[in-house]
């Protein structure tokens, strides 16, 4: 008979569940089967009931750990926004919406029990965020900003009629055939650049906006960069090749998209359109100043499934 002591269990570690119901799939999961796969991979989940992005701000002010968000972008970029610059927090993602930029641009895909499991060896790894002070007042991005095209077809655009990626690209590419941009003089870290007239101005930080664009094929949010993805409407090319570069997740390969990192880009603002993330600056007429938009390297911590403890 055995004198040795038992093993002490190993120590559970916090975490908190921010669940969103209205996200796509979320019918074929509850909370209870999330909190179940947190605690099969050693966590003891708090699961916090949310109504509203509102709710947000009391379900978070003291978490620590982990912090496990099921659902979609949207949703994500809630807690994230709240979550930027904390210590002893991490965030991680459980996709459950329709898009899901910020979790395919970290490889987090799949089913959201697959996924919970996936986090049993998961790594840290630091996630950019994208600061911006404009006429209009200051806001943070997970995935991009910018004017031109596609934030005109945003404002434009209602997600609620129905979302669809053929549908956005389409509406995106019917409009740069007949957008008709002025001169922007933009300003890259500190260094003017000449007017040119650009049908896409898009400064990235994830690889893909809005309804799965992929506009910034290599980006990366943990670089400590932006990527600044431009089409200039002068060298702008037929709606097929836009489309089919798409497609092949090759648009920044194409002759007319021009690519370039950065840590600060300014942008002259004469009221055009703007968005953030899916969020709608909309134009506003007469107005004129400068949006200034900057990365905040490493403002958040997230968990990477199999990337190694």
């Amino acid at each position: 008979m055995s004198s040795g002591a038992t093993p002490a269990a190993p120590e559970r570690r916090s975490a908190t569940l921010i669940f969103n119901a209205g996200a796509g799939g979320s019918e074929h999961c509850t909370p209870d089967d999330l909190v179940a796969a947190l605690e099969g991979i050693g966590f003891s989940p708090v699961y916090r009931s949310t109504g509203c992005e509102d709710d947000l701000d009391a379900a978070l002010a003291d978490v620590r750990g982990a912090v496990f968000v099921a659902g979609g972008d949207g949703t994500v970029r809630a807690v994230a926004v709240r979550l930027a610059g904390r210590e002893g927090v991490t965030l991680g993602v459980i996709p459950m919406g329709t898009a899901n930029n910020v979790a395919r641009t970290l490889g987090v895909q799949g089913e959201p029990l697959d996924v919970i499991a996936g986090y049993a060896g998961a790594g840290v790894r630091p996630f950019d965020l994208g600061r911006v002070t404009a006429p209009w007042g200051e806001d943070l991005f997970l995935e991009a900003c910018g004017c031109g095209a596609f934030a005109d077809v945003l404002a434009e655009y209602d997600p609620e009629g129905g979302k669809s990626p053929l549908r956005a690209v389409q509406a995106l590419t019917a409009t740069l055939t007949e957008f008709d941009p002025p001169p922007v003089a933009l300003c890259v870290d500190g260094v003017p650049e000449p007017e040119v007239p650009l049908a896409l101005l898009e400064v990235m930080n994830t690889n893909a906006t809005g309804p799965r664009l992929r506009l910034a094929t290599h980006a990366d949010p943990g670089d400590g960069r932006l990527d600044v993805v431009r089409i200039d409407a002068g060298a702008r090319e037929g709606l097929l090749a836009y489309l089919a570069a798409l497609a092949r997740d090759e648009f920044t390969d194409l002759e007319s998209v021009q690519v370039d990192r950065a840590g600060v880009v300014e942008i002259p603002y004469v009221g055009q359109a703007f968005h953030v993330d899916a969020e709608v600056r909309p134009p506003v007429q007469g107005a004129s100043g400068r949006v200034r938009i900057e990365v905040w390297a490493g403002a958040l911590s997230v968990l990477v499934p199999g990337a190694g403890a």
